[in-house]
């Protein structure tokens, strides 16, 4: 209420166990829920989401919320079931997309954005290419790659079969290749279609200057405006790929 007494109209819940959430008996659906309430504020985001939480009950009444960001960030790391149960992920490929699909049964067309690890000790060729296609199962919006990088003091640190850095470079490299095909490809879904936008900044590129700000979906957009839309929530066209980071529109 005090955020949005200041003007602000986006809220973004995060934490780093942010499905863990309860505080005398509230759980973060409830939070959420209350949120919606709140005059003002015109967007919800949930800043990451855990497999766990997502049930049934959680996403139907998650789908009611009128203020709700259909962008999800949505913890993965491996999409190889061998490669998640060492890493002691409590859930498997298949729990992962049927969750996924809950998702989408009460949501419509929503963004998953999630990260990936590659280079986990002990995995395969095989486990590196059954990840890959895992994610391109799923139709992510964006991924976040990263390789896995000792720590001393871990579990995985003393794990045998520490993968050479020469391959885990090359299989970065391979699925950040597939991530950017697949953001392109959810992304040129969008040309053509009206959506909104909340306005954040004024940038200038090949000298001319735009409005950038994000769609609900986490798009980021940019419109040739000379008009003052900082903080705006405005309906704009989409019209094409401005660069590869950003989509150009008009209002």
């Amino acid at each position: 209420e005090r955020l949005s007494a200041s003007g602000f109209k986006e809220i973004v819940l995060t934490g780093i166990n942010l499905s863990c959430y309860d505080d005398n008996g509230k759980k973060l659906i409830d939070v959420i829920e209350m949120a919606d309430n709140v005059n003002g504020i015109e967007r919800i985001r949930l800043g990451s989401l855990d497999p766990e939480v997502v049930t049934e009950d959680f996403v139907e009444r998650l789908g009611k919320v009128k203020k709700i960001c259909p962008h999800f960030h949505f913890s993965l790391q491996s999409g190889c079931d061998k490669t998640l149960k060492a890493m002691n992920r409590h859930y498997t490929s298949d729990e992962y997309y049927e969750k996924c699909q809950l998702i989408r049964k009460y949501i419509d067309n929503p963004a998953f954005t999630t990260d990936v690890i590659v280079g986990f000790p002990g995995e395969t060729e095989e486990d590196y290419i059954s990840s890959r296609e895992f994610v391109k199962k799923v139709k992510f919006a964006e991924l976040h790659v990263f390789k896995y990088s000792k720590r001393d003091g871990t579990v995985a640190a003393k794990m045998p079969n520490q993968i050479d850095e020469k391959i885990k470079t090359l299989r970065s490299e391979d699925l950040i290749k597939t991530g950017e095909e697949l953001t392109k490809e959810f992304r040129q879904a969008k040309i053509g279609q009206d959506t909104t936008v909340l306005f954040e900044e004024k940038i200038l590129l090949d000298n001319k200057e735009y409005w950038v700000g994000h769609t609900v979906d986490y798009i980021k957009i940019a419109v040739p405006e000379k008009e003052n839309l900082e903080g705006q929530i405005r309906k704009v066209n989409v019209k094409d790929f401005l660069t590869n980071e950003i989509m150009l529109a008009t209002m």
